[in-house]
């Protein structure tokens, strides 16, 4: 076996079930639980793995809003933007794109009216930032 493959079927398995233990993960990747320990800290270390995470269905919480939100940033202020961003409570997960905007944001919020504050007065009041474009997200599907 090598390496690479032994580290792309431990990644599949967390990235099927964050939760899954050593012992679990070392079942389904045919390695040992000291192997699956290996790369999981390995991984870490080299930022691959960045965090575990819960998903969540947007439309049973009922005491939040969630958009994804393609903002354009002015490339000058790219840097400092971000940073500022990235600071922002509001914020779940700031990703850059290929596609249609530079940047694509995770914003939850207590509702949708909350939410629009949010993009229109904290977004949007970012330096640098120049648009910002929501998706408020309605049913999980996968």
């Amino acid at each position: 076996m090598s390496t690479v493959s032994t580290e792309e079927r431990i990644l599949s398995v967390l990235e099927e079930d964050a939760q899954a233990s050593c012992g679990e993960i070392a079942e389904r990747a045919d390695v040992s639980k000291p192997t699956v320990r290996k790369y999981i800290d390995r991984l870490e270390e080299r930022g691959v793995i960045v965090g575990y995470s819960a998903e969540v269905d947007p439309k049973k919480l009922s005491s939040q809003s969630i958009a994804m939100v393609g903002m354009d940033v002015d490339s000058g202020q790219y840097v400092e933007a971000t940073r500022e961003l990235k600071s922002l409570d509001e914020v779940q997960a700031l990703y850059t794109s290929s596609g249609d905007h530079m940047l694509m944001a995770e914003v939850r919020a207590g509702d949708g009216d909350e939410l629009g504050d949010v993009i229109s007065e904290q977004l949007l009041g970012v330096d640098g930032v120049t648009a910002a474009h929501p998706s408020f997200l309605q049913e999980r599907l996968k």
